[in-house]
């Protein structure tokens, strides 16, 4: 049987291994329970396992049956502090966190290629690295792994790497989409304390209230992306955290606000970060106080190697159909840690269409929501494609051909 129709086989363990997560969410690095369910997914397989130091990662090697390179897959397993909101009969029992991202689900494929590769080990021409990572969500897990070694696991570096993400917006249901190139933005947290001197709400002219200066930032950082900033290599910020005082009579001492910022090229995030931190401490002067401005970069553009991601499409095509590749027509302003594997190693991140059934795509809650429901029946799909994609780079290598 073909890998597709393989990978349909195992679609009622999938489901129960995915409800399973779903209903157990862990946030951050550390995901022992998490961590605990991917070994007993994996156990009995013919795997080299090893467990992080620093974390909860996984990592895996399967050794092909025939001399060859290694290929890299990637899953991300840890969810987002949310609570849920879904209604679903497996929905999280832990208060505050929820699995928003579809990492349950990309951790359940990973599981489905093993199984499915393991099942091909003497035809392999090479070996196969899964990578079961947590903190994706903004804790650089893949950094992490990469620091203990994850490259090297198989003993040599991997010749391409490959990772799965689900949406339930943006993407028509099942079809894969990928392309050459920037595919995800880098992105840098914006910390900023505005300091004055507090006093009575009724005389203000006898304090110096940050708010109204505060305020002031959040919109002027608006106005300054768009003339700061070259509209073919763009910028968004967006100020997610605004905090100050604890009475309406009491003006505060500070505010202080977080933002995120998203850039696609490092000549764009060093011009936004000069620019930013002049336009605040400036604004801090006029209004006679001061501001304290910190600009972290944090995760580094995801670029795609144009190569890889072409192997991608032909890779869909011929085991889907022409109809279930669509190229991404533009980078996505959401940020990946997976960028810091692609700086190490060409491979492609790939998306895919999970809108529930009967749902429009333009108006279904979308990823990092409370409200968001992905469809599992892409579960299968996303195994196979991991699996052939594997089989498929490692038989490529000897000839230096991905077509």
């Amino acid at each position: 049987m073909t890998i597709c129709v393989d990978a349909t086989t195992l679609r009622d363990d999938m489901v129960r291994l995915r409800r399973n997560l779903h209903a157990d969410p862990e946030v951050g690095l550390h995901l022992p329970r998490t961590q605990e369910k991917v070994l007993a997914a994996l156990d009995g397989l013919p795997l080299e396992i090893s467990t992080g130091d620093r974390l909860s990662s996984v990592t895996a090697v399967l050794r092909g049956g025939r001399p060859g390179p290694a290929v890299l897959l990637r899953a991300d397993m840890d969810g987002l502090p949310l609570p849920e909101r879904t209604g679903l009969d497996f929905a999280s029992r832990t208060d505050g966190a929820m699995h928003a991202c579809g990492h349950d689900l990309h951790t359940t494929m990973l599981v489905g290629a093993a199984r499915l590769l393991a099942a091909r080990r003497t035809s392999l021409d090479g070996d196969v690295v899964f990578m079961f990572q947590p903190g994706e969500e903004g804790c650089d897990g893949a950094g992490a792994m990469l620091a203990e070694g994850v490259l090297d696991a198989a003993g040599r570096p991997p010749v391409a790497a490959y990772a799965l993400h689900v949406f339930t917006t943006g993407f028509d249901h099942g079809v894969f989409a990928a392309r050459g190139g920037a595919t995800m933005a880098a992105t840098s947290d914006l910390d900023v304390r505005v300091v004055g001197a507090g006093g009575h709400g009724s005389a203000p002219y006898r304090a110096k209230d940050p708010v109204p200066a505060a305020c002031e930032m959040v919109t002027a950082l608006q106005t300054m992306v768009s003339r700061v900033s070259d509209p073919f290599d763009p910028v968004v910020i967006t100020v997610g955290s605004f905090h100050a005082g604890v009475r309406r009579n009491v003006i505060p001492e500070a505010a202080r606000f977080e933002a995120t910022v998203r850039t696609f090229s490092a000549a764009a995030q060093n011009r936004i970060k000069d620019a930013s931190v002049t336009l605040l401490r400036s604004i801090a002067t006029a209004h006679g106080l001061r501001a304290e401005v910190e600009f972290t970069p944090r995760y580094p553009v995801t670029v795609n190697d144009a190569d890889e991601t072409a192997f991608v499409e032909s890779t869909v095509q011929e085991e889907f159909g022409a109809h279930r590749f669509r190229p991404l027509p533009h980078p996505l302003t959401g940020g990946e840690d997976f960028s810091r594997v692609l700086e190490k190693v060409p491979g492609s991140l790939v998306m895919l269409g999970a809108t529930p059934p009967g749902a429009n795509p333009a108006a279904v809650a979308n990823n990092h929501s409370s409200h968001v429901v992905f469809d599992e029946a892409v579960l299968p799909d996303g195994a196979a494609l991991h699996a052939s994609l594997a089989v498929r780079r490692l038989a490529a290598e000897p000839t230096g051909s991905l077509a």
